[in-house]
C-alpha cells in the first residue's frame, strides 16, 4: 500500500467522480445489456459481441475498482484556502526560470490530475519536489532525465 497522501485539488476529485459514475452507471448497465443478447444468441465460444463484452466488462470493473480506491484515499486540498500564499504549496501555479532565462509555468496538483503538457505536475514530481516550499526569488536545482538544471522561482499564483 501507497503510504504517500493521496493530494487532489476539488476539480480533480470531481473528475475522478464523474469517470466513476459514468462507468458504473451508464456503460456498465448497456454493456451488461448487450453481454445478455450476446448470450442468448447460442454458443458463446464463437460469439464475438459476448466475449468481447465479458472483456470489456472486465476492463470496466478495474477501472471502476481502481476509481473507487483512489477516491476513498484521496485528501481533497482547495489551494484557494490556502493562508501563506508567499511559498509554494500544493496547488500553486509556479512561473520558473531556468538558466537561459526561458519561463515555464507549472501547477502542482494530485498525481491522478497530473498532465505535464496543460502544465499540470504531480506534487510529487522531482521538479514539484525542488520549488515546494519556495519563495519568489528563490533558485532550486533539479535533476531531470536531462540533466540537472537550476531554476528561479520568478512567480506564484492561487486560484
Amino acid at each position: 500500500m501507497d503510504l504517500r497522501p493521496n493530494y487532489i485539488t476539488p476539480a480533480g476529485y470531481r473528475a475522478l467522480r464523474e469517470e466513476y459514475e459514468a462507468l458504473f452507471s451508464l456503460e456498465r448497465p448497456k454493456l451488461l445489456e448487450t453481454i445478455a443478447w450476446a448470450a442468448a444468441n447460442g454458443d458463446r465460444s464463437e460469439n464475438a459481441d459476448y466475449q468481447y463484452g465479458r472483456r470489456r466488462l472486465r476492463e470496466i470493473d478495474r477501472r471502476i475498482n481502481f476509481l473507487a480506491r483512489r477516491m476513498k484515499a484521496a485528501k481533497v486540498i482547495d489551494p484557494a484556502r490556502h493562508e501563506d500564499r508567499s511559498r509554494v504549496l500544493f496547488g500553486a501555479t509556479v512561473t520558473l526560470a531556468d538558466e537561459d532565462d526561458s519561463e515555464r509555468v507549472v501547477t502542482l496538483v494530485g498525481e491522478d490530475e497530473a498532465d505535464a503538457a496543460r502544465g499540470r505536475i504531480s506534487w510529487n514530481s522531482p521538479l514539484a519536489r525542488a520549488v515546494r516550499g519556495a519563495a519568489v526569488g528563490d533558485l532550486r536545482r533539479v535533476v531531470l532525465p536531462a540533466g540537472e538544471k537550476e531554476y528561479e522561482v520568478v512567480a506564484i499564483r492561487y486560484p
